[in-house]
């Protein structure tokens, strides 16, 4: 089994700044090395420092992860493309007919107005939905067991 190919999988929002990040360090901690994950977007930005506050609190630090543009990955395959928002759903990498593609359109949570407790909760509120999504993920399309982790 050493010699086969990991699955890869890459994120794609549009600034690659939280929900993309997120979702790229779930899998690589719920995979234990056993799946590729990347992050990247159409427009990237840096990190979202709401993002690494709520990744720290379950004991996830995104802190040290880089926003990348989606033209950074051009040139390399991945089994499956995870579109994290409606708007680069058109923009992410060319999928050739091997490549599976996965729509999430989630909302961004820094566009959320209000008190910085309301802030912090919508991103809270996101890290949760992304977790279950990349359990889902994990479990269902990749095969991977998480209890393992």
């Amino acid at each position: 089994m050493a010699d086969e190919k990991l699955l890869s999988v890459l994120f794609v929002c549009r600034e690659n700044s939280a929900r993309s990040q997120m979702a790229e360090r779930y899998l690589r901690f719920l995979a234990g090395g056993r799946c590729r994950a990347e992050s990247a977007g159409a427009e990237p930005v840096p990190i979202n420092p709401l993002a690494v506050t709520v990744m720290k609190e379950i004991g996830l630090d995104i802190s040290m992860q880089n926003s990348k543009s989606v033209g950074h990955f051009n040139d390399i395959f991945f089994d499956y493309v995870v579109t994290i928002c409606h708007v680069v759903n058109e923009e992410c990498p060319d999928p050739s007919a091997k490549v599976k593609k996965i729509r999430w359109n989630m909302e961004d949570p820094s566009l959320v107005m209000g008190s910085d407790s309301e802030k912090i909760n919508a991103f809270r509120k996101t890290r949760d939905d992304i977790l279950q999504r990349v359990m889902t993920l994990a479990v269902q399309e990749l095969k991977i067991s998480v209890s393992e982790t």
